[in-house]
């Protein structure tokens, strides 16, 4: 990396940093000291909002977040050293260890990618295979950010039918899972592959069909606390707390792997 390139990269990490406010709790006062700063992946917001204020609530330690793509806010970590908490999913819990940053952690859910449709289901999906019917309007993420995106290309891949599925996709090949979301809310687009718990979040405007988990592997939720807080017995005091309510709270908002019966 040249001197122009570092630079770049360094101005980029400081503009994430002010991304601060989103999601659980309210936006830092400048010189606070007692709140704890999550760094919540995209893809978790709904029950990072919800443990984030069963927190406060029971303990009074107030927490602010960050929320961006897990990508966008590694370089926070393992450069800028920022925040106290990092709400991702797999592979992310080993950059992190690779970082030299992990603390305790633990595992609080699964995310998987289902197939959903609009509600009711009018083109009559009920498989991948049929993802591939000319004149479909598919869309999924890019797996050149997305870790889900990486998942499906594979899978398509083995199935064979990866070359007629993008034809259908054109350009709707996305970065978050919540467009995905929108695209059906919308009518944008006949079918989606998309993470389970941001699924659950467009339940009023998608179905979920119920297909087999036929992914080579497993993708976990962790809650990272990391190693260099300046705040370690606030950070200790959230990491028990999400231990005890961070299992149920993700599997109410879906983050399970077999998402509404899906089978292996």
């Amino acid at each position: 990396m040249n001197i122009s390139k570092s630079a770049l990269f360094l101005f980029v990490v400081a503009l994430l940093g002010l991304a601060a406010g989103v999601g659980c709790g309210k936006k830092r006062p400048e010189g606070a000291q007692k709140e704890l700063v999550v760094l919540c992946g995209s893809s978790f917001v709904k029950p990072s909002e919800q443990l984030c204020s069963q927190f406060t609530a029971e303990t009074g330690v107030n927490v602010v977040t960050t929320v961006g793509g897990s990508e966008e806010l590694l370089p926070l970590v393992k450069v800028g050293r920022k925040g106290d908490v990092l709400i991702t999913h797999d592979p992310y819990l080993d950059y992190a260890a690779q970082a030299g940053v992990l603390g305790e952690h633990i595992e609080v859910g699964f995310v998987a990618p289902v197939l959903a449709v609009q509600k009711g289901n009018p083109r009559g999906i009920k498989s991948m295979e049929d993802l591939a019917r000319p004149g479909l309007k598919v869309a999924i993420t890019d797996p050149q950010y997305s870790t889900c995106g990486e998942m499906v290309f594979a899978l398509l891949e083995k199935k064979g039918i990866k070359e007629a599925v993008m034809k259908n996709v054109e350009n709707r090949l996305t970065k978050g899972h919540s467009t995905l979301g929108n695209f059906l809310k919308t009518q944008a687009a006949d079918a989606v592959i998309i993470w389970n718990g941001v699924a659950h979040t467009f339940s009023d405007s998608l179905e979920v069909i119920r297909t087999p988990y036929e992914y080579d592997k497993d993708v976990r939720v962790h809650i990272i606390g990391l190693s260099y807080s300046s705040r370690p017995q606030a950070l200790k005091t959230f990491i028990e707390f999400a231990r005890s309510k961070g299992p149920a709270i993700f599997a109410e908002h879906g983050y399970v792997k077999e998402y509404e019966g899906a089978t292996k």
